[in-house]
């Protein structure tokens, strides 16, 4: 479809616009996004950005049809980079000093050196508390001055202090572990547990010492983090950029940006080796400074957090809301050579970026991308040093025609921070078995890719149901291409019916509004949703109807990535098999996940028919099975399995059910016996295989795999039928209960049953009583209300006798 009604929201404008490219034949999109700084493993946050980046990617490749040239960047040195490096290097050879040691003294300096790190910890971070606080008064000290900053309103500041609360807490019960082992055997738990208040503390004293020219020690723990991540996104079914860019890579160009920068009259050096961005020199030349976030210009906080941990605070600039594009390095911190200085230094991070992305896509971007958190004052700064580096007099560039800032994901109203640590990793998330990568992406495709999105129980749930309709439909799909049934009369007479067709065209029109409106993907989940519901309500859906929406539907949710990359197994078979069907297309792709492995394939679907045709022969049956017919029934078109099969777990399960099938019938066994065996094959071999038969009416019984959504809907109904089963039960021995002292209040005869004297003193002929046990008369109205009592003892006793005559 013609992409010219392509609307994107564009930071830039704050609304949506008209998306245009700057190649002439409107075919090629360039586009750079900011990448993660790879310091520690990747988090549910660096997946939100990604996914969401990767879906706008694959709609604008695979349904709008644009060639798309993705370029990111991987920041491998940055102030982060710089502590975090430092921090492992000092930890590794702190530790090896101790290990080194005799145990009984290494456990010694490990103290000291443990109270010292504490101390420096709490003058640092928590300054309401006295840096000498004994260790067993620092808990109840920490609660009660910091009690109304923690329990006040929660923001990003207050996630900090309680993150540093728990890092001096854990430092703590670290030492008091270790001085409790005077033998060493702590020490490595010690130095793991603690380092968060450890590690700062060896860098205070030692950080400067370290080697600026030894680059190796900066960049190791980059590209540790780097292969990691990009594992992490790859299991994401995250596509690979065209290009990665790593700020390393690119000093030169990024030194040559710079002196550009300066000759211009934008840029200044300083004394300590920095060269910062001249804002009031920008402005006067007719440039707009910030452009994505005016509001934020003065926002020092925001500022500061640009410039770095290691920003130097005495540098000397011109204006406050100048910015770094070079930073002249202080002893510890990575150096290289430049023009403008002997002290040698290091990129500014908004620099690395602007460089990356003009060497590798040129003056004009079509798409720059990067989570929300980086317009102000990232990418402001990055457009601002573009503009200048590409602007000729009297002439401005606009280097990025498009901004694609994606939403936070939050964590209960909170970003999601490793600074803060308040995250998740991906590889703790996918280990809880509730949990999928596909289910994820789900997630982010019923939000909108430029909100803030919190995974809550509700979206987990929206999420869990809209995947388990497609597994339905595709399982329906699977099992129509396997076994097509024939079209009947009365299907053609119900083609004036609404039919699948129209529902298709209107859903590819839906969604097709739904893209060009800025990538509105919730809407296109609807649509998708929609389209199933209504294929699932008509009485008559041809073969060939259901195949076609099914390659549709494939179609999209491919592009939408929640198919694997690449996947191209035919629908109901395993890859380069043929199946034939009524109009079957053999380019009908999966989805993923509900086709069962191709080696059970021929065993299991074998078991299921032989399962289905004995069901309907003993279901149909009198009172006596035809244990003859059966057995013909269960000899007929035994399967011949090939040679590599004979061992497979799957094909031992059907032999085994058929065996037991035919010992069964051998020995003459009953409806109930053989019906039993039946479900143990659906609810134990099978189960244990992962693959469950889903019993229909009239109809085969669908094979399907038993995933963690099917698993879910399972235990659910098993539970549900356990507490139907539970309450049933309570309430017939409710019944019971209530029968049985029933039947204890009949036994009595009429005439004893005001018969006691603890209320009564005299009684008629009757045994009505005429006098309460004080002698007092009864009264006419209480005498009244006694014989009425009576005669209903009486009616209550004559039934009990007469039923106890019947016994």
């Amino acid at each position: 479809m013609a992409p010219t009604s392509l609307r994107v929201f564009d930071s830039l404008v704050k609304d949506k616009t008209s998306f245009s490219t700057s190649d002439p034949n409107g075919k090629t999109v360039t586009w750079y996004t900011c990448g993660p700084t790879v310091y520690d493993e990747a988090h549910l946050g660096h997946c939100r950005s990604a996914i969401s980046i990767d879906i706008l990617r694959r709609i604008m490749r695979d349904y709008f049809g644009f060639s798309v040239r993705f370029v990111m960047n991987v920041t491998d040195i940055d102030d982060k980079i710089i502590l975090r490096s430092r921090y492992q290097y000092l930890g590794t050879r702190l530790q090896k000093e101790l290990e080194s040691m005799e145990k009984t003294k290494a456990v010694t300096e490990a103290t000291s050196i443990g109270r010292a790190a504490i101390k420096h910890y709490l003058s640092t971070h928590l300054p309401l508390l006295p840096s000498d606080i004994a260790l067993e008064a620092y808990s109840v000290e920490a609660k009660r001055l910091y009690h109304d900053l923690v329990n006040g309103e929660q923001t990003d500041q207050t996630a900090k202090l309680e993150m540093h609360m728990k890092n001096c807490q854990s430092g703590i019960d670290a030492l008091v572990a270790l001085e409790s082992v005077s033998d060493g055997t702590a020490l490595s738990d010690f130095l793991h547990k603690a380092k968060d208040v450890i590690h700062p503390y060896l860098d205070y004293l030692y950080g400067t010492t370290i080697d600026s020219q030894d680059h190796g020690i900066f960049t190791g723990i980059a590209q540790k983090y780097e292969k990691l991540y990009f594992d992490d996104m790859r299991a994401l079914n995250v596509l690979d950029p065209d290009v990665i860019t790593r700020a390393t890579e690119f000093i030169p160009q990024m030194i040559k940006f710079v002196e550009r920068i300066i000759t211009k009259g934008f840029a200044y050096p300083t004394a300590d080796g920095s060269v910062y961005f001249d804002i009031a020199a920008f402005e006067k030349a007719g440039h707009p400074y910030p452009r994505l976030e005016p509001g934020n210009r003065n926002n020092s906080a925001l500022r500061a957090d640009g410039e770095g941990t290691l920003a130097n605070k005495s540098a000397v600039k011109r204006n406050d809301v100048d910015f770094a594009l070079w930073k002249g390095s202080r002893p510890g911190e990575p150096a290289w050579p430049t023009p403008w200085s002997k002290i040698g230094g290091r990129p500014g991070w908004h620099l690395e970026c602007s460089v990356m992305a003009s060497e590798v896509l040129g003056s004009e971007i079509d798409i720059h991308s990067g989570g929300e958190d980086l317009r102000f004052p990232h990418h402001d700064n990055e457009l601002a040093q573009s503009t200048a580096y590409w602007s000729t007099e009297g002439k401005s560039a606009p280097w990025v025609n498009h901004f694609l800032h994606t939403g936070h994901l939050g964590i209960q109203g909170l970003k999601m921070s490793k600074s803060l640590k308040n995250f998740i990793t991906l590889r703790d998330l996918f280990k809880r078995p509730d949990w999928t990568h596909r289910l994820l992406r789900i997630c982010f495709l019923l939000g909108a890719w430029h909100d803030k999105i919190e995974i809550t129980d509700e979206i987990f749930k929206t999420a869990v149901a809209w995947e388990s309709k497609m597994n339905n439909f595709f399982l329906q799909a699977l099992d129509c291409a396997r076994s097509p049934q024939t079209a009947t009369a009365e299907a053609d007479a119900t083609r004036d019916k609404p039919s699948a067709l129209a529902s298709l065209e209107r859903a590819k029109n839906g969604l097709h509004e739904a893209l060009c409106d800025s990538f509105d993907t919730p809407t296109a989940m609807k649509v998708i949703s929609e389209l199933v519901s209504e294929c699932k309500n008509m009485t008559s859906l041809s073969d060939t109807d259901l195949l076609t929406v099914s390659k549709w539907l494939t179609r999209i949710v491919t592009i939408f990535g929640l198919n694997p990359e690449g996947e191209e197994a035919v629908l109901g078979q395993g890859k380069g098999e043929q199946l034939q069907g009524p109009a079957f297309d053999s380019q009908i792709l999966v989805w993923h996940g509900v086709e069962i492995p191709f080696a059970a394939q021929e065993p299991i679907y074998a078991a299921a028919k032989l399962r289905d045709d004995v069901r309907q022969h003993v279901l149909s049956a009198g009172e006596k099975v035809d244990n003859n017919a059966l057995g013909k029934l269960i000899e007929k078109d035994q399967p011949q399995p090939k040679a590599e099969e004979n061992s497979t777990k799957y094909y031992t399960a059907a032999t085994e059910f058929r065996t037991r099938m035919q010992q069964l019938v051998s020995e003459n066994a009953s409806k109930k016996e053989i019906l039993s065996l039946c479900d143990d094959f659906r609810d134990i071999q099978l189960f244990s295989l992962d693959i469950y038969l889903e019993d229909r009416e009239d109809l085969p019984a669908l094979v399907r795999p038993l995933d963690a959504s099917l698993r879910r809907a399972l235990a659910e109904r098993k539970a549900t039928a356990i507490a139907a089963a539970a309450a049933k039960a309570k309430q017939k021995a409710e019944n019971i209960e209530k029968q049985l002292a029933r039947d204890e209040q009949a036994k009595i005869s009429p005439g004893e049953l005001f018969r006691d004297k603890a209320l009564y003193s005299e009684w008629d002929e009757l045994g009505i009583p005429t006098r309460d046990v004080n002698g007092k008369e009864i009264t006419k109205s209480a005498r009244k209300k006694l014989i009425k009592l009576q005669e209903r003892q009486t009616k209550l006793h004559e039934e009990w006798l007469g039923r106890n005559r019947t016994q």
